[in-house]
């Protein structure tokens, strides 16, 4: 039974930090590909990060250089390490699997 659990969102003032983690079961997240997406209001989802094929990571244009995304194996656990926030980061994100077969339930982020 495949199962994604994200945590770690709340508020924070541009220019924060936060880590997001999207903890996994049903599966190893060193065997699969894990992205994090977000959607805020009126927009469409959008994959912000992930690895590629040869397990290189991948990033939005919107969030290179601020964002990075890292597996945790011992936990079974992906983070998104969110740096140097801008309001425009609001939104809620998502970690899925399986090509967006599975998803989460989504955790809020909110930049003031």
């Amino acid at each position: 039974h495949v199962q994604l659990v994200e945590s770690g969102g709340g508020s924070v003032q541009a220019g924060g930090s936060l880590r997001l983690s999207c903890t996994a079961s049903g599966f190893q997240v060193d065997d699969s590909i894990v992205a994090w997406y977000r959607q805020a209001p009126g927009s469409r989802c959008e994959m912000v990060a992930s690895f590629d094929n040869a397990g290189s990571p991948y990033y939005a244009d919107s969030v290179k250089g601020r964002f990075t995304i890292s597996l945790d194996n011992a936990n079974n656990t992906v983070y998104l390490q969110m740096n140097m926030v801008k309001s425009e980061d609001t939104a809620l994100y998502y970690c899925a699997t399986n090509g967006g077969k599975y998803w989460g339930q989504g955790t809020q982020v909110t930049v003031s």
